[in-house]
Parts: structure tokens; C-alpha cells; sequence
């Protein structure tokens, strides 16, 4: 299986934001307020909100590539781009999805990976992230590639306030 990175510009604007919600739904929907949900995906992920995040010099985008076909996304912030720390040291990882139908195949594991050599060119010491914490399947997911809880912070799907788990993971130095 080759999996190939593709950074995000404007012209994989509908991509992206078709990836953006069919993801979130498929993780999320049947556990949330149907209201509430739609006002996240009509915000949150909407055409003219990725569009203008797709424009932040601190915020980047990749889709993940296999047989030219996109199968997972995901999202990192730099500087104040970030939604917590802000920690010119750190990069945050604020969305990281594959689709139903490609999970299970260790894309998830592959993309960290990417991001860690991504953080390292940038000179970056640690990734963060946010996960629910009702997401068990994610919490040992990152769990079992070295991040650690290092506090939590609320986040907001409509009017539902809904608390993330701050996670870390060092970055390695590997030319020590």
C-alpha cells in the first residue's frame, strides 16, 4: 500500500470540504444532538470557513492519497494559529480523519508519522491534539503511539460544550 501526501490549496477546496463532514458525521453524528451537529457542520466545516483557513500561513491542510484516491485528511497549527498552547515549540494536530471504509489499515499510524517528520523540518520540539474524551477508540490510539494527557480543554459542537483531553508527543531527534 502507497500512501502519498498531498498538501491542500484552494483548488481542493470542495474535496476538502466534502471529506471534512463526511468524516465528522461518520465519527460523530449518531453521538450528538442533531441540531447542535448540523450548526457545527454548517460553521465549523463549511466551504467559506476551510477556505479561509486554507489562506493562514500557520495553518495547513493534506489529504492522504492512495490510488489517486483521497482516503484521509488532516489539519496542523502553528503559532498563534493554535487553538490552545500557542507554543512556538509545539504544533498542534486539530483534525486527523480517515474514511470509514479505509480505517483498520494503519493510515492513522502512517499519518503521524508524516506529521512528526513535518514538525521536525519546521524545528518543532512536540505535537498536541485535542481527543474527546468519550473517544476511547482515539485516547488508546494515541496512547499507544507515545502521547500523553497533559491537561484538557473544552470544545463546542453548536451549543454543547464537550471536553477534549490535551495530549502530547515529543518529537524525536534523530540525528543525536
Amino acid at each position: 500500500m502507497q500512501l502519498l501526501l498531498h498538501s491542500c490549496t484552494n483548488e481542493d477546496l470542495t474535496e476538502l470540504t466534502k471529506i471534512s463532514r463526511r468524516t465528522f458525521r461518520d465519527a460523530f453524528e449518531f453521538q450528538n444532538d442533531p441540531s447542535d451537529f448540523n450548526h457545527y457542520l454548517s460553521t465549523a466545516l463549511s466551504s467559506e470557513t476551510l477556505s479561509t483557513e486554507l489562506q493562514h500561513p500557520d495553518r495547513s491542510f493534506y489529504f492522504v492519497r492512495l490510488n489517486n484516491q483521497n482516503v484521509a485528511y488532516f489539519k496542523i497549527n502553528e503559532n498563534q494559529a493554535q487553538t490552545d498552547l500557542r507554543d512556538a515549540e509545539g504544533m498542534e494536530i486539530e483534525r486527523i480523519y480517515v474514511l470509514q471504509e479505509f480505517q483498520g489499515q494503519k493510515i492513522g499510524e502512517w499519518m503521524i508519522w508524516e506529521i512528526l517528520k513535518i514538525g521536525r523540518k519546521k524545528g518543532k520540539e512536540y505535537l498536541w491534539l485535542g481527543v474527546w474524551e468519550q473517544n476511547m477508540k482515539a485516547i488508546r490510539f494515541y496512547e499507544r503511539l507515545g502521547f500523553i494527557r497533559i491537561g484538557k480543554h473544552p470544545y463546542y459542537i453548536g451549543n454543547d460544550r464537550q471536553m477534549d483531553w490535551l495530549m502530547k508527543l515529543n518529537i524525536p531527534n534523530l540525528s543525536a
